[in-house]
């Protein structure tokens, strides 16, 4: 068989491109949904899980329960915090969303009530309540979206903690070697336009141009299928 395209040997689950998940930590995940029931908890360390890019905070509750979430900026070992829907409206606290007033900054919030968090769990991110209608609360995400999420799924008081992390230079190529490799990304990456012919569909050519169309069939074989796989539409959008 001939060489192997990128894709080719990212599929086959050799160790270069295997995620490194015996380094992790662990997940990060509110615990077990009890309707109605506050209970208190304490930040016993703040953690780092390589390749998360966020510190996390792992929290003791007073049933034993130990769990581990995103920590929000000006969280510290030690810190009393609050689960429910009778919580203060503090840094750190996890409510319910619906009883989060208007304009407060949010994190780690739940897309459905038990889920353990789904939204705005990225460095230095935060969402804003702007709304409510029925049963639902709208929120704004960092995107700019406003979305609706059931008042029952819960989320956390602050912005998440590590802002401020892409304004870092990397300086070297070095970083940006382990900064990937944590994730298992293959770093770096070479365009298949730089390569030869015989090492990729669209290598050749003296001007690094790809000389044929690079919209491929969804069904296309392992090897062809690179480049706009199944592209709705190509070109420039016009209007």
């Amino acid at each position: 068989m001939g060489k192997r395209i990128l894709p080719q040997r990212m599929g086959r689950g050799t160790p270069t491109f295997r995620s490194p998940g015996h380094r992790r930590v662990g997940p990060a995940r509110y615990p077990p949904y009890h309707p109605g029931e506050t209970i208190k908890g304490k930040v016993v360390d703040l953690l780092h899980d390589p390749g998360r890019w966020v510190p996390l905070a792992k929290i003791v509750l007073e049933n034993g329960t130990t769990f581990l979430t995103p920590a929000v900026e000006g969280m510290y070992v030690g810190q009393v915090i609050e689960i429910g829907p009778k919580a203060s409206i503090s840094n750190g606290n996890i409510l319910p969303i619906g009883m989060i007033p208007e304009g407060t900054q949010i994190s780690n919030i739940e897309k459905r009530p038990g889920d353990g968090g789904k939204f705005v769990r990225s460095s230095g991110t935060y969402a804003l309540i702007v709304g409510r209608t029925g049963y639902k609360t709208q929120v704004q995400l960092p995107s700019g979206k406003i979305i609706e999420i059931p008042n029952d799924a819960r989320a956390t008081i602050g912005a998440v903690a590590g802002g401020g992390r892409t304004e870092k230079p990397l300086l070297k190529a070095g970083n940006a070697y382990h900064k990937w490799k944590v994730k298992a990304k293959k770093w770096p990456k070479v365009r298949g336009v730089a390569m030869n012919a015989v090492s990729h569909p669209h290598g050749g050519g003296s001007h690094q141009h790809v000389g044929k169309p690079s919209t491929v069939a969804r069904e296309t074989p392992p090897g062809r299928k690179v480049g706009h796989i199944a592209a709705r539409r190509t070109g420039r959008r016009k209007g």
